[in-house]
């Protein structure tokens, strides 16, 4: 195995847990799910967080009044998110922590030192109608390790087990960490690995492309290359290249239906140095309806 891809799936620092932020929310509760069978799988510690805190516009008054009540709701939220961890049979270690700041900082400072953040697509502070969560949506954006976003479903019973990994493939250094990683999920859960690499940015029928039949052996070539160095790696993995003509998030999206979990980078071919998430990252995010995990380079 070479460093560039220990680093990836992290085997060098063995200690770092699986972070899941639990509200209490039904969402939060699949969220905590996901992240204890994920913990099995990897052989890591699961560190379940709740932050017992009002919004700063209550008042310091507020807070004053109502400190046991929040800390008793806090203690309520966190036993019942470890009891659901402990239903799923084998995470090594179960830690749990009751903090009073701001869940946000707290979840990205975690980062630093977490093999992976989970949190819920969205928690019980949403409206119904929104599809990514304040806190989703900023871990994502600033977190140094990678995050998986649970949405309602978290993909832990057994027929939605046996279903595959995706993994988006742009053929730029972007992508390999996320190869990595969906290389390494495939093989842990014993399922194949669909790469999607898409060729255009806009929609358009096979039909109108002049060429098609030469862009696609071409870009079926890049793809292979991509993943020649990661098949080494996981012979055990069945590998499943799905070339499309159309863009990114559509292609992900389609093939997500089929799927368990999807991969991707943090931006694709048309970010820049410095992006936080690219807008395939976002449709993704929005719409999926399995677990997302999104890669950056640490």
């Amino acid at each position: 195995m070479t460093e560039e891809s220990a680093a990836v799936r992290g085997e060098e620092s063995p200690d770092m847990p699986i972070v899941v932020a639990a509200d209490g929310s039904e969402i939060s509760n699949q969220a905590v799910a996901w992240a204890a069978v994920d913990a099995t799988l990897h052989g890591r510690r699961l560190d379940i967080i709740t932050s017992a805190t009002l919004p700063a516009s209550f008042g310091a008054e507020v807070w004053a009044g109502g400190a046991d009540w929040i800390r008793e709701d806090g203690e309520r939220i966190i036993t019942e998110a470890r009891r659901i961890a402990g239903l799923v049979s084998g995470p090594p270690e179960i830690r749990t922590e009751l903090v009073f700041d701001p869940i946000i900082p707290t979840l990205v400072a975690r980062s630093e030192q977490a093999y992976r953040l989970v949190v819920g697509s969205r928690g019980r502070g949403a409206v119904r109608r929104a599809l990514l969560g304040s806190v989703s949506s900023a871990v994502v954006q600033r977190a140094r390790c990678p995050v998986t976003v649970v949405p309602g479903n978290s993909a832990t019973d057994v027929v939605t087990a046996a279903k595959p990994v995706v993994v988006g493939v742009d053929g730029t250094d972007n992508s390999v960490p996320a190869i990595g990683v969906a290389f390494d999920e495939a093989s842990r859960r014993k399922v194949p690995l669909i790469a999607v690499h898409t060729w255009s940015d806009i929609s358009l029928p096979e039909v109108a492309v002049a060429g098609w039949d030469t862009l696609r052996d071409s870009e079926r070539a890049a793809l292979s290359e991509s993943l020649a160095g990661w098949r080494e790696q996981y012979p055990d993995v069945e590998v499943r290249p799905v070339v499309w003509a159309d863009r990114p998030a559509r292609a992900l999206l389609a093939e997500s239906e089929h799927a368990q979990l999807v991969v991707i980078g943090s931006h694709g071919r048309g970010g820049f140095t410095g992006m936080l998430l690219g807008s395939t990252g976002h449709a993704l995010l929005q719409s999926a309806e399995c677990p997302v995990i999104v890669v950056r380079e640490r």
